[in-house]
């Protein structure tokens, strides 16, 4: 018994020793690839900012803006040229994400973002309010975001909404399109 355990032991060999230098060679460079892919996406982001530098300044709300129809409190997901979903809007931080505080007036829609640029959208720009499912890298269900369509400038913009109670959207849609075509109404008359 005791030949067949020499035997046993002779053929067992001894753990490859780890090449440290090798594996710590892989890890910075792992580590490096993974910098140059994040700094390659902040220049891609800088650059679209910079194509879309035409994009006038985002207006301000008003002193006076009369007293809220709708107030809602949740995350704004981000601005896209109307009609393309994919194409988001990064200039002036309309592309930031961010948790948004909307009040509806007769003056416009005030969109409030604590850490990020605030804008007002007044009711003239207004275009359309909509339910839908997705703008620039967010989808969600059927329903589960409210897309506002404004005119800034010379382009038309959807800015997508989700409220902390979902089950709001639909008010929301109402009456931004009622406002709209009052404003229409109002503005065919003269």
């Amino acid at each position: 018994m005791t030949s067949a355990a020499l035997l046993l032991a002779a053929d067992r060999k001894s753990a490859e020793v780890t090449d440290w230098a090798a594996r710590a060679g892989w890890v910075v460079g792992l580590l490096l690839f993974i910098a140059l892919v994040y700094w390659l996406m902040r220049e891609g982001w800088k650059w679209r900012g910079t194509l879309q530098g035409d994009l006038p300044e985002l207006p301000t709300a008003p002193s006076e803006p009369g007293a809220a129809k709708l107030t809602m409190s949740g995350r704004y997901h981000g601005s896209t040229t109307a009609g393309q979903w994919l194409d988001r809007i990064v200039a002036h931080g309309l592309g930031t994400r961010s948790r948004v505080e909307l009040t509806l007036t007769d003056a416009g829609l005030d969109v409030v973002r604590p850490g990020a640029t605030d804008f007002f959208i007044p009711a003239a720009a207004l275009r359309e309010a909509l339910l839908g499912k997705g703008i620039a890298g967010k989808v969600l269900t059927e329903g589960g975001l409210l897309v506002v369509t404004w005119a800034h400038g010379d382009r038309l913009l959807d800015s997508g909404f989700r409220s902390d109670h979902a089950a709001e959207h639909t008010e929301w849609v109402t009456a931004i399109n009622s406002m709209i075509d009052k404003t229409e109404t109002t503005e065919g008359a003269r």
